[in-house]
This record gives structure tokens, sequence and C-alpha cells, in this order.
């Protein structure tokens, strides 16, 4: 499909409110299977993390857990990926997952998910990488961060070039299609 190989997919530990985060999850895990894109995440079983490796599992896809040692019992390591990883650390976790991607994909989720999208959009601003990410903006849950950070810019803290960082997607569909296009060069880092 393009040079992507393994997409690294930041969600929910919980499936949130809204029955659309969850029917968005199980489409992104069924859509990168069918895409024949290896997923890596964070290993859980449960909340959105359980519904991506579920959904593209049963749909033949490759599915790599990341997990930390303390996570192991609280979010129960998903049975019969095709590879768990268990570390020590959760910035072990979080550099693994990283480290095994050629791109990301951002659902809804809580803090842990926004530490990790912040992790990948400073690394690609200080040009550590410079592969895509994608936010999938399901019922606008990004929409006030997204308010944050253009005020990021207007106060003067970063500079207007950021916000071409990532993009955001409005549906799976689109997600899969920014996620395969070469990540837009971003100049004034």
């Amino acid at each position: 499909m393009s040079a992507i190989r393994t997409v690294c997919v930041f969600c929910g530990s919980r499936r949130g409110r809204r029955a659309a985060y969850a029917d968005a999850a199980a489409e992104v895990g069924r859509a990168l299977a069918r895409a024949g894109l290896r997923i890596v995440y964070g290993g859980g079983e449960v909340g959105l993390m359980g519904v991506v490796a579920e959904a593209a599992l049963a749909a033949g896809g490759e599915v790599v857990g990341v997990i930390p040692e303390r996570l192991m019992a609280r979010e129960v390591a998903k049975a019969g990926l095709t590879h768990l990883q268990v570390t020590r650390t959760m910035f072990e976790r979080k550099a693994r997952m990283i480290g095994a991607a050629d791109a990301f994909l951002v659902l809804p989720g809580g803090f842990g998910t926004l530490d990790e999208l912040l992790e990948v959009v400073t690394l690609r601003q200080l040009g550590y990488h410079d592969r895509p990410v994608v936010l999938l903006d399901v019922e606008g849950y990004f929409g006030p961060l997204l308010v944050t950070f253009t005020r990021l810019v207007e106060e003067g803290f970063a500079d207007a070039a950021c916000l071409g960082l990532w993009r955001v997607a409005r549906d799976v569909g689109e997600a899969l299609a920014l996620l395969v296009r070469p990540a837009p060069d971003v100049a004034g880092r």
C-alpha cells in the first residue's frame, strides 16, 4: 500500500461515554488489518485499546502489544496477540512503540493518550522523526485540544508551522489516506 508498514495506535484504556468511540476503534482495527498494516499499541485488553486489537485480530491482522509489567494486571494484557512485549517502565513502553512505528494514529483517550500524542508531536517538531501523525477526531473529540494548540501559536509559544505537525481526520477512511501519504515537511521547527 505504501512505505508504511507499522502503525502505532494511541487510544484510551477506557471506552469513553460515547458508543462512537468504540465503533471507530473497531473500524480502525479492521481497516488497518485489511490494508495489511501491522498495529503496535499499548497491549491492553481494556478500553479502546482492546477494541482496536480485537477487531484487527478478527480481521486477520498483525497486532503487537507493548505493556509495562506494572500494568499487566490493571490493563489486562491482551491474550492472542501476534506478539506481546513487556517493559519495565512506561518510558520504555512509549519508546518501543514510537521506535517500531512508521506512522501514528491517535484516537480518543485520556492523559496517557495525550502524553503519547504530545511526545510524538514534540519529537517531530524537533526533527527526531518525520513520520505522519494523524488524529481521528471522532465526533469532534479533539476540537478543544486543537483550539489549545492554536492558542500556543497565538501566544507566541510555538511557530505557526507547528500546526502542520499533525493532520486531522474526520473518519477512518480519511485517517488511512493521511497515514500513507508522505508527511509534509514542517519548516520553522
